[in-house]
């Protein structure tokens, strides 16, 4: 499983490993239905396999581990905000160290549950009382959750993303179906388009799409992933290509050629929240021969 070098530090259960990897605690999830690893940096899950089948989650070789960066790779959380709206791009969430709330297990998976709460660092930031939890429910699909409650005395509103990086066997190859046909095209200025039915890549694509269906395919010869999505109102695809990976310190240059994300977003109308309100984010990934 992207051959991580995990060094075990204490078993929380027959299935959950608490290891270090390059300084960072990172959960280990071995099941006989799948196996995974979650980062608390970032609340972060880097790897996720079920068993007898290829890596569903792409991490990159080059990823930086380290307390002030965001993992590239994985499914990074993007939230309180999506995008560069300020500093640091797409929100703090990313960049945090989150606590383990939860672990179980049973014969059909694993559930870890991780939080999120507001520091003096955040409210200097983001002048907002939050507590936000994310659940990863581990089997043979992989569900992942991202539960936002406004702990607040006031309304305040986010968006976010689960920013979820698949591998794929080849991205010349690889074709997504599902997203809708009306996109946002940020390589054009966020220009409003109208595409077809099938998406297939050669060149960079960044795109938000703005009606995707319940559920978004791809299919790259050598097998189809089902996402579906909710509490979400749009799906970001995209690929950098080589000369965006090339100027990108943290990505081989080649590597653009095996991932592809699609994710579960929430951008242009935000989210508003009164005090005591939750809003679920979620993504499900089933993988299909």
């Amino acid at each position: 499983m992207h051959h991580l070098q995990l060094k075990p530090v204490n078993p929380l259960s027959e299935c959950v490993t608490l290891c270090d990897y390059q300084g960072i605690p990172v959960l280990y999830v071995q099941h006989a239905l799948a196996e995974a690893a979650i980062s608390l940096h970032g609340g972060h899950l880097i790897a996720y396999k079920p068993t007898g089948e290829n890596d569903v989650i792409w991490l990159s070789e080059k990823a930086e581990f380290a307390t002030d960066k965001a993992i590239r790779g994985g499914i990074p959380v993007c939230w309180p905000w999506f995008g560069k709206v300020t500093s640091p791009s797409h929100g703090f969430a990313r960049n945090s160290m989150w606590s383990l709330q939860e672990h179980r297990e049973n014969d059909t998976g694993v559930v870890v549950a991780l939080t999120l709460e507001d520091t003096e660092q955040t409210l200097a930031i983001w002048p907002h009382k939050f507590l936000t939890q994310i659940v990863f429910e581990i089997g043979s699909e992989l569900k992942v959750s991202l539960n936002v409650t406004n702990t607040d005395e006031h309304d305040w509103s986010f968006t976010g993303a689960l920013h979820t990086y698949f591998t794929v066997d080849d991205i010349h190859q690889t074709q997504v179906t599902g997203m809708g046909p009306s996109y946002n095209d940020s390589l054009q200025g966020g220009t409003q388009c109208t595409g077809g039915d099938i998406l297939t890549f050669n060149g960079e694509t960044d795109r938000v799409y703005t009606q995707p269906t319940d559920v978004i395919t791809i299919k790259d010869g050598q097998r189809q992933l089902d996402i579906a999505n909710t509490g979400d109102n749009s799906a970001v695809i995209w690929n950098p290509w080589q000369d965006l990976s090339i100027n990108m310190g943290d990505m081989a240059d080649n590597s653009f050629e095996t991932m592809l994300c699609v994710e579960s977003t929430i951008q242009g109308e935000a989210i508003n929240l009164a005090p005591g309100a939750t809003h679920t984010l979620t993504t499900t990934v089933r993988v299909r021969k």
